[in-house]
Formats: structure tokens, C-alpha cells, sequence
């Protein structure tokens, strides 16, 4: 079973995120907020994907606020991480955003937020594990 890691600081939002990977995608998921875990879980070679929301109002790494564009482009730019698919997720996105900051940031995709179709939703994280697999 594949495993995806949920980076979102909105419960609300967690919560849909997790029951439409587990229920229409048939994945493992773990939800995080905290910059520690989420570099030690990208670390360990234990994730498959990152779902990556791009406003993070609570999350700290060494004392320094970090948003998801930042964390994103830590997973990328460390040897063991650096492999794994990341979508970025927002809903404050204008058109050509979603390029810089994919640009930007080092991630393969982007979703915007509220997330409506699920099966859209699934079948682009899908296609992003069978690209890196």
C-alpha cells in the first residue's frame, strides 16, 4: 500500500484529504504539520508522495516560520527525498501561479484547494507514483 503524507495545517481541509486518499484512493496516510516529522518521514524512505499545502500558518523548523514552498523545496533538495512526488495544494492560486510556484519550489504538480474532483484528484497522485516508481 502506497503512503502519502499530508502536509496541511487546516483540519478541515486534513481531514477531506485523508478520507479521499483512503477511501477512493486506497492509500495510507499521515497527516503533519510539524517540520521535524515531516523531513524525518521524507527521510526514512517510508513515503511514497507528499500532498503539500503551500500557506503553513503553525509550522517552525529551528525557530523559523516555514511555509510549504520552502519545506518542498527542502524534500527536494536532500538525496534521500529528493525522489519523491510532491503536489502542492493551495486555494489562494491566479493563473500562472501554479508554474512559479512549482517553479519555484521544486514540486512535480499542483492541486488546487478545495479539492471537488475526486477522481481527478486520485488519478493525478496515480500518475505521479507511477512515475516515480
Amino acid at each position: 500500500m502506497k503512503h502519502i503524507l499530508v502536509v496541511e495545517d487546516d483540519p478541515h481541509n486534513a481531514i477531506l484529504f485523508r478520507k479521499v486518499l483512503e477511501r477512493r484512493g486506497g492509500f495510507s496516510v499521515t497527516l503533519s504539520e510539524s517540520a521535524d516529522e515531516i523531513l524525518t518521514l521524507t527521510q526514512s524512505g517510508s513515503v511514497d508522495l507528499v500532498i503539500m499545502d503551500v500557506s503553513l500558518a503553525n509550522t517552525r523548523h529551528h525557530g523559523q516560520h516555514l511555509g510549504g514552498v520552502e519545506l518542498c523545496h527542502m524534500i527536494k533538495n536532500h538525496p534521500t527525498s529528493a525522489g519523491i512526488p510532491v503536489i502542492l495544494a493551495t486555494a489562494h492560486a491566479m493563473r500562472g501561479d501554479a508554474e512559479s510556484l512549482i517553479a519555484e519550489s521544486g514540486a512535480n504538480d499542483y492541486v488546487a484547494k478545495p479539492i471537488v474532483d475526486h477522481e481527478s484528484f486520485i488519478a493525478q497522485v496515480k500518475s505521479l507514483l507511477e512515475e516515480a516508481a
